[in-house]
Order: C-alpha cells, then sequence, then structure tokens
C-alpha cells in the first residue's frame, strides 16, 4: 500500500508539472513544443496505474479539470490542422493514415462495434446512428460506417460550424461512406424529437467534461432516445483520467439507462467504453425512485475487450496445433 501511495505521488507530481509548462504555452496548435510536452504527458498517463483520480485533494482535482480542458482545446487544433491538410487531396479518406493517432481510432471503433454485438440483446443491425461531438475529424463514424456498419446512415453533431464544414470536405469524393453521412450544427441540450430516430448513439468523450456537465446530457438522452436504443459512451480509468473525463455508471443508470457492460482497455486504446440501453421501466424508475437501472439489475458487469479475447483464442488454437504437429513429427 505504501509503495502504491508513492508511486500516485509521483505521477501526481509528474502530470502537476506537466500541467504547469502546458499552460504557460503561447499557443496550443501543434508544433514542437507543444506535441512534446503532450506526449510526454500522455505517456505518463496510458500505463495502467493505481491512482484513483476521483480521490485526489481539491488541488490535484482543479488542476486535472484545466488539464482536460487543455488537451479538448489541443486535441481540437490538433484535429482541424490535419483535417486542413487531408482536405488538400482529391479524395482524403486515401491517406487518413497520416493522422499519428489514426490506428487508435480504428481499434477503439472496433472494440465499441464487438461490444455493441456481445451486450446489446439481439445484436444490432442499426438503421441510424448519431455520433454527439463528432468534431472535424470524424473519425469513428467513418470507421464504423466503413467497417462494421455498411448499410447504416451516420448524423454527426457538433457545436462548431468550422468543424463540421472540415468534416464534409473529407467526404467529398467519396460516393459509398460520403452518401451516408451528414454534419448537423447542433448543441445536444437542443436535440429533443431528433433522436428518438436514432438506434444507436455516440457520446463523445470531451461532451460535457465536468461530471455535472455529462450528467446533465445523459440525462438529456436518456429522456428522448427511443425505448431500447444503444448509448455508447467513452470514458476514462485510473491515471488516464488526466487526459479524458471519466464517467460513473450509476449516472448513466440515473439517466433513465440500463448499463450493459463497462470496459477498460489496457492497451493503446485510451478511452473506456461503456455499453448501455434505453428501457422504459428503467426511466419509470428513475422518475419515482431515482434509482438508476443497473441497480435493479446487480452488478455492471467490468468485460475485458471482445477483440482480445478473439485473438488470444486464436492464439490457443495455433499453439495447439504446432504442438500437435511436433509431436505428430517426434513420433
Amino acid at each position: 500500500m505504501e509503495s502504491q501511495n508513492e508511486e500516485v505521488d509521483a505521477l501526481v507530481q509528474k502530470i502537476t508539472g506537466l500541467h504547469a509548462a502546458i499552460s504557460k504555452l503561447p499557443s496550443l496548435s501543434p508544433c514542437p513544443a507543444v506535441n512534446a510536452l503532450f506526449t510526454e504527458l500522455v505517456t505518463a498517463c496510458v500505463p495502467p496505474s493505481p491512482v484513483d483520480v476521483t480521490k485526489l485533494g481539491p488541488e490535484a482535482q482543479k488542476m486535472r479539470e484545466g488539464l482536460i480542458r487543455l488537451c479538448s482545446e489541443a486535441e481540437g487544433k490538433l484535429e482541424a490542422h490535419y483535417s486542413d491538410m487531408l482536405a488538400a487531396f482529391d479524395n482524403p479518406l486515401d491517406h487518413l493514415g497520416m493522422f499519428p493517432y489514426y490506428s487508435n481510432y480504428i481499434n477503439l471503433s472496433k472494440l465499441e462495434y464487438e461490444l455493441l454485438a456481445r451486450y446489446v440483446p439481439g445484436g444490432i443491425s442499426p438503421a441510424r446512428v448519431a455520433f454527439i461531438g463528432s468534431g472535424p475529424l470524424p473519425f469513428s463514424s467513418f470507421v464504423l460506417a466503413e467497417r462494421h456498419l455498411p448499410d447504416t446512415m451516420f448524423d454527426n453533431y457538433d457545436l462548431c460550424g468550422a468543424a463540421n464544414d472540415r468534416a464534409s470536405k473529407l467526404f467529398r469524393a467519396d460516393k459509398d461512406v460520403g452518401a451516408r453521412m451528414s454534419f448537423h450544427i447542433a448543441d445536444v441540450a437542443d436535440l429533443a424529437g431528433e433522436l428518438g430516430a436514432y438506434d444507436v448513439v455516440f457520446l463523445a468523450a470531451l461532451v460535457g467534461m465536468a461530471a455535472e456537465e455529462k450528467a446533465k446530457v445523459i440525462a438529456h438522452l436518456g429522456a428522448h432516445m427511443a425505448d431500447g436504443a444503444a448509448l455508447v459512451v467513452r470514458s476514462a480509468h485510473g491515471a488516464r483520467g488526466f487526459l479524458y473525463p471519466i464517467v460513473d455508471p450509476e449516472d448513466i443508470g440515473r439517466g433513465g439507462f440500463e448499463v450493459l457492460a463497462v470496459c477498460h482497455p489496457d492497451d493503446d486504446v485510451v478511452n473506456s467504453v461503456i455499453i448501455a440501453r434505453t428501457s422504459s421501466n428503467v426511466h419509470a424508475d428513475v422518475l419515482q425512485n431515482g434509482r438508476g437501472g443497473q441497480h435493479a439489475r446487480g452488478t455492471v458487469p467490468v468485460v475485458s475487450p471482445p477483440c482480445r479475447f478473439g485473438e488470444m483464442v486464436a492464439e490457443v488454437i495455433q499453439q495447439k496445433r504446432e504442438e500437435f504437429a511436433n509431436a505428430e513429427v517426434a513420433f
């Protein structure tokens, strides 16, 4: 326990120093100094850590909240920069690999799709999907549309008109995925009847950065999404909570959802993923008793990424085949 406390103290001290250095930057637009500091920050936060950022003292919590907002601003500038670069190509979608973290989006979207397929009763074959907080580089929608949901229509929502303009330019030469992508300028709080049209809604990690803001957004979604529709919420775990907001599954339950699964990847996929679905029974229970859906169904399962499980099974099968082959040769 003492060694864990020392590890946590050392990490918080390091993150505090990086926050101070980032705060002094004249701009968060991509440049060597900005890139170096954020690379150091991510490198410090991604490995497994015993830290529980929700239990830090007031000073550390204030630092963390400020750091998440700085990360959000820097991420927005980085995505805008690369979106402009990609838009210069005849077919921008052929060059998405230029973005240094594109593979992370591929892996995150694959994880989300496989969790939906595994834990949503009856599986998923959505006609329409909404992505709230899509930004100037809507990689998640593209990967899902191109690799996992080939017949689904995607509505992408963002507060920023410039972000939507940038995003739409990336699809101008694509007659398949581009035809299934729409971009809308909207605050999620202003969406009501529209939300009832979606089979699945994705909530970006940086929509509602403070816990109260996130809970309010989730409750709004719970009040307007169709009964039985799925919600995918991106969260964070451990030291990754210095980079992105942590979403409490109980807040999702109190928002009128049944929480189906929580997944905390331990690889290069930085975000945790929470899978939930709306339920008229849960929503009625919330209105009457103020309780979330997961309280009625027991502990929410914290699950391993399905994709990694499949890879492990494949590795074991291959190993056994090799063992049998070697045994036959030896015989």
